[in-house]
C-alpha cells in the first residue's frame, strides 16, 4: 500500500512538471501527431457553409480595417500628390576673383547655384504655379514629377509684387490639380501642405505631406525688402519647411486653396506659423501672366494723403482713418467716374482704408478690366463711385 502511494506521488510530480513546462514555454510543446491529424480532419469535415461564412467574416473584418485607414485626409492626398512637382533651379551669380595679390587686379567669374522649390500643375496645357522667389534669377528650370518624369520648364511670367510665378512644360498625360475657393475658408478647418522639402538632401521626387488647420485669414504684411506684398494671407500651423515654397495648401477635398510662401521663424525651421497666398488671387494673377506674360499696370492718376486731426475736424469727421484726394488729372478714369478733389476715401472694393499704405495694398490687387469700387465721404454724405481699371499706356 505504501509502495503504491509512492508511485502515485511520483506520477503526480511528473504530470506537474510537464504542465509547468507547457504553460511556461507553450511554443516548445507540440501536440502529438495523431491529435494534430485528428484536428485537421475535423476542420476539413466542417460544412462548406460554415467555412465560407468564416472566410467571409474574415474578409469583412479586413475591409473594415482598410476603410478605417483611409480618411478624408488620405483621400485628399491621393488627389493632389501626382500634380505636385519639384522645381529645380540653377541660378548664376558672379563672384569676384583676385588676379594679383600685390596690384589688386580682379575680375568676376560666373558661379552656378542650385536651389529647389515646389510647384503644382493646374492645367492640362502644362502650366505650373510656384512662387516668384523660387525662380527669380533662374538660368535653367527643371521640373520633376512624382513618377520621376523630368521636363525643362519655360518661365511664362512672374508677379513680383505678389510673389507668384507661372511655368510651362510640354508633356502628355500630365496630372492636374483642382483649384478651390479661398473665400469660404473656416478658421480651424483641416488643411494639408504639400511640397518637396530638402529635395537635394533626400534625392526623392515624391512630395511630402504635413497636416494642420487654418489658424487665421486676411493677414496683412508691409512691403518686404524686395518690394513684395503679402496681403490677406492664409495662416496655417501645417509645417512649411525649406523647399515647400510654391507648393499647394489644399483643403479636405484635395482642392488648392493657397500657395505656400513663407514662415515666421527665428531658427529657420517650422514653428507652426506659415503663410500661403489665397488661391483666388493666384487664379486672377496667373490668368494675366498666361495671357500677357506680365501683370499690366492699372491707370489711376489721382493723388491722396492721410487724414490728420486738423483735416478730420475741418471736414467734420469723427475719425482720422481714411485718405483724402489731393489732386486728380483730367480725362482719367477716376475723373470720368466723378471722383473729386477733397473726397475722402474710406474703402476700396470693400477693403477698409485706414491710410495711404492700406490704399496701396488694396489697388495692387486690382487687374485691368475690373471695376474699382470706392466708398467716399463728400460734404458729409457717403457715396459710391465705380472706376474702370484701364491699363497705363
Amino acid at each position: 500500500m505504501q509502495r503504491n502511494n509512492v508511485i502515485l506521488i511520483i506520477f503526480l510530480v511528473l504530470i506537474a512538471i510537464i504542465l509547468h513546462q507547457h504553460y511556461k514555454n507553450p511554443e516548445t510543446i507540440e501536440l502529438p501527431q495523431e491529435l494534430q491529424q485528428k484536428l485537421a480532419e475535423e476542420a476539413i469535415s466542417l460544412p462548406d457553409s460554415v467555412r465560407m461564412q468564416k472566410q467571409k467574416q474574415k474578409q469583412e473584418d479586413l475591409q473594415v480595417i482598410e476603410i478605417s485607414r483611409k480618411t478624408a485626409i488620405t483621400q485628399a492626398v491621393e488627389k493632389i500628390e501626382p500634380a505636385v512637382v519639384s522645381v529645380n533651379v540653377i541660378k548664376t551669380r558672379y563672384v569676384r576673383r583676385r588676379l594679383s595679390f600685390f596690384f589688386g587686379f580682379s575680375d568676376e567669374i560666373p558661379q552656378n547655384i542650385k536651389s529647389i522649390g515646389s510647384g503644382v500643375i493646374f492645367s492640362t496645357e502644362g502650366y505650373i504655379l510656384t512662387n516668384a522667389h523660387v525662380v527669380e534669377g533662374a538660368t535653367k528650370i527643371k521640373i520633376i514629377l512624382e513618377d520621376n518624369r523630368q521636363f525643362e520648364a519655360q518661365l511664362i511670367g512672374t508677379d513680383n509684387t505678389y510673389d507668384i510665378a507661372v511655368l510651362k512644360i510640354e508633356g502628355e498625360d500630365l496630372p492636374v490639380a483642382n483649384l478651390g475657393n479661398s473665400e469660404d475658408l473656416i478658421i480651424g478647418e483641416w488643411v494639408i501642405a504639400v511640397g518637396n522639402p530638402y529635395g537635394f538632401l533626400i534625392k526623392d521626387s515624391k512630395p511630402s505631406v504635413s497636416v494642420g488647420v487654418i489658424s487665421a485669414v486676411n493677414r496683412d504684411f508691409a512691403h518686404d525688402r524686395n518690394g513684395k506684398i503679402y496681403r490677406r494671407m492664409i495662416q496655417t500651423d501645417a509645417a512649411i519647411n525649406p523647399g515647400n515654397s510654391g507648393g499647394p495648401l489644399v483643403n479636405i477635398y484635395g482642392e488648392i486653396i493657397g500657395v505656400n510662401t513663407f514662415i515666421f521663424s527665428e531658427s529657420g525651421g517650422n514653428v507652426g506659423i506659415g503663410f500661403a497666398i489665397p488661391i483666388n488671387r493666384v487664379k486672377k494673377r496667373s490668368r494675366e501672366l498666361i495671357k500677357y506674360g506680365e501683370i499690366r499696370q492699372v491707370w489711376l492718376n489721382f493723388g491722396v494723403q492721410n487724414l490728420n486731426p486738423a483735416l478730420s475736424e475741418y471736414y467734420g469727421l469723427s475719425t482720422d482713418e481714411g485718405i483724402i484726394v489731393t489732386s486728380i488729372d483730367k480725362n482719367t478714369p477716376a475723373a470720368k467716374a466723378g471722383l473729386q478733389k477733397g473726397d475722402i476715401i474710406v474703402a476700396i472694393n470693400e477693403y477698409k482704408i485706414k491710410d495711404v499704405e492700406a490704399a496701396q495694398l488694396a489697388v495692387t490687387d486690382i487687374t485691368v478690366g475690373e471695376k474699382i469700387k470706392l466708398q467716399i465721404i463728400r460734404n458729409g454724405k457717403e457715396l459710391e463711385i465705380l472706376i474702370d481699371a484701364v491699363e497705363i499706356k
